[in-house]
């Protein structure tokens, strides 16, 4: 048995709908708009309750965090890999022999490329932590410095 709401709706709302009422079936939307809303909060609601260990809900956290990780590590490596094939002689080795690579961000002679690079990649999706940023820049350290002592010898 179905029982009957009622809704209310802004005025500017209901005279659209004056004019595609026909086109839609507003019993038939609500309730899936409804059903789908109920069954999201419960979901949300089970994630927290009982059922779930929270020490297993730690492990998966720590296991994504991995993975998460290791994605920003692997983009700045290829990065600075792709960096160091391109890059002039002079250029490389200031990189190479700069002391603090987390500062060669705001280094005048290298910001450009970083803020390029920041903007163009994932990095700028997650404005809030850092981690990400220390990740891809230890990655594009690696990149650059497994080039370099792969050629080194042979200059």
């Amino acid at each position: 048995m179905a029982q009957k709401i009622t809704l209310s709706i802004p005025d500017l709302l209901h005279e659209k709908l004056k004019a595609w009422r026909a086109s839609f079936n507003l019993s038939k939307m609500f309730q899936e708009a409804l059903t789908d809303a109920i069954q999201k909060k419960e979901e949300f609601q089970k994630r927290f309750s009982k059922d779930y260990n929270m020490s297993e809900i730690i492990k998966r956290l720590k296991q994504e965090k991995l993975i998460w990780e290791k994605q920003y590590y692997k983009l700045g490596k290829e990065e600075g890999l792709r960096w160091a094939k391109t890059a002039h002689y002079e250029d490389l080795l200031y990189v190479v022999e700069f002391n603090d690579t987390y500062k060669l961000i705001s280094d005048s002679k290298m910001s450009d490329y970083f803020n390029k690079i920041y903007h163009s990649s994932e990095l700028a999706k997650h404005s809030g932590s850092t981690d990400h940023e220390q990740l891809f820049i230890e990655g594009w350290s690696d990149g650059i410095l497994e080039f370099w002592n792969h050629v080194k010898e042979k200059l």
